[in-house]
């Protein structure tokens, strides 16, 4: 099967339009954002739509509503389904122009900032990263459940000293 020639078109012909139909990843990028915006607001119409109907009990006191709104929400998840598709076509897109960039963890990508607001710079020495940040959280999170274990039981022990004293006062009266 052939293609039909392209015709001249107002920018100068078939290059200016094979130019037209390359879009850079930043575009692509942009795209893929505003389709996941549209996402998410015909996900939350959807949910809206979804909280405002009533379930179809056997109960047929607004048909007409109901049906608008199953029309609309039908509507909606068609329109949803379409920009998934359309999602995963600027993915596809994106992935195929970053094809041979070698992927950088995103642990490294996150720099550390210091406690006073200040971020770590090259100058300053080797900056930390949110990996490492993370496990020294976690270490110190494990030594405070301990301390808080350690202080449980020495309070378990003072209210069964305190529960000794009080029976015995009681029966020394």
């Amino acid at each position: 099967m052939s293609t039909p020639p392209l015709a001249p078109g107002p920018f100068g012909g078939p290059q200016a339009q094979q130019a037209a139909r390359e879009v850079n990843t930043a575009t692509l990028c942009r795209i893929g954002q505003e389709t996941v915006q549209d996402i998410v607001y015909r996900t939350m119409e959807i949910f809206q739509l979804l909280r405002n109907m009533q379930l179809p009990n056997g109960v047929t006191y607004h048909t007409g509503t109901y049906q608008d709104r199953l029309t609309k929400l039908q509507d909606h998840l068609r329109q949803l389904s379409i920009l998934f598709r359309k999602l995963r076509l600027v993915y596809d897109k994106c992935n195929e122009n970053c094809g041979g960039m070698d992927p950088i963890p995103v642990e490294q990508l996150i720099p550390y900032v210091e406690e006073d607001g200040s971020k770590n710079d090259d100058r300053a020495g080797p900056p930390r990263f949110a990996s490492e940040e993370r496990r020294e959280i976690a270490e110190v999170n494990k030594k405070l459940k301990q301390k808080n274990q350690q202080l449980k039981q020495i309070m378990d022990q003072l209210r069964n000293l305190i529960w000794d004293i009080n029976a015995m006062l009681a029966m020394r009266n």
